[in-house]
């Protein structure tokens, strides 16, 4: 049977009336609020959710430090993000400052670490751009 295509990333607007929202993971439980939306430099795409960890430490990470998610892992409803990813790949994720753009090397390193290669969704975007230039912005 061939694997379904990822979703599509809902429209910047509307991920950006995300942000506050609590976070769940995969499993139900929750890993944190959405604290931004990093938008592609070009185009103004919406790319990667900001997640701000949440109260108890995750992983041994301090409470509140910020993590990517793809945006096309995510779904809200009823003031609620879930995302298909499980909690332990959010506390060993690398953290992003979310008031500072991604540069592509960042970008490609965020993407490996959730399995994305570099021909395929957000890191095939990215790859063939000037090394250390700005890939990604905060949006809003």
């Amino acid at each position: 049977m061939a694997e379904a295509p990822p979703a599509a990333p809902p429209p910047l607007e509307e991920a950006i009336r995300w942000v506050g929202f609590e976070v769940d993971d995969l499993e139900g439980a929750r890993v944190g609020r959405v604290h931004g939306v990093f938008a592609d430099a070009g185009d103004g795409a919406p790319a990667w959710l900001v997640v701000a960890l949440g109260q108890r430490r995750l992983l041994g990470r301090r409470r509140g430090a910020a993590v990517a998610v793809p945006l096309r892992e995510c779904a809200a409803a009823a003031g609620r993000v879930w995302i298909a990813l499980p909690r332990r790949a959010l506390g060993s994720a690398p953290t992003v400052d979310p008031a500072r753009p991604l540069l592509r090397e960042h970008e490609l390193a965020i993407g490996a670490h959730y399995g994305i290669g570099e021909a395929e969704g957000r890191c095939a975007d990215v790859a063939g751009r000037p090394q250390a230039s700005v890939t990604a912005r905060p949006a809003g």
